[in-house]
């Protein structure tokens, strides 16, 4: 199984140049069989664009987890602290491997009735819809 995330362009070239080697998150999937992320790159590109390996996810207090990502996190400390105001933890996805696809797909095309996903999205290793939905981690 796999996770789709939705994520803005400018920061899904980052991911996939590999300068932003972490995604970050207020809530994370709860799943432990998911080690792969599809990447939905968001309006005005509306299409899914390849995938990485997450190699870990962090949870920290958002000072302890800026320090260990700031180096390589592809945004601004004040995007950061705006993103995760009044947490008291905070979660990245440690970026591994990234495949690009040769193609974009339409994501209307390969999920049906795609809505984007406002944290995240389950989804098969051919890109439907599991069939046992699974809970978020919302913390």
């Amino acid at each position: 199984m796999k996770v789709l995330l939705s994520i803005k362009p400018e920061y899904a070239e980052k991911i996939f140049e590999g300068t932003k080697r972490f995604e970050f998150r207020k809530s994370v999937y709860r799943s432990k069989d998911v080690r792969t992320v599809v990447v939905y790159v968001t309006r005005p590109v509306g299409q899914i664009i390849g995938e990485f390996d997450v190699e870990e996810i962090l949870c920290k207090s958002p000072d302890d987890l800026w320090a260990l990502t700031s180096d390589h996190s592809g945004i601004s400390k004040d995007f950061f602290d705006e993103y995760f105001l009044g947490r008291e933890r905070s979660f990245a996805l440690a970026v591994g491997d990234v495949r690009r696809y040769d193609s974009p797909l339409n994501p209307n095309e390969v999920i049906a009735n795609f809505t984007p996903p406002q944290s995240y999205m389950y989804v098969d290793d051919e890109l439907g819809r599991p069939s046992t939905p699974q809970l978020a981690l919302a913390l």
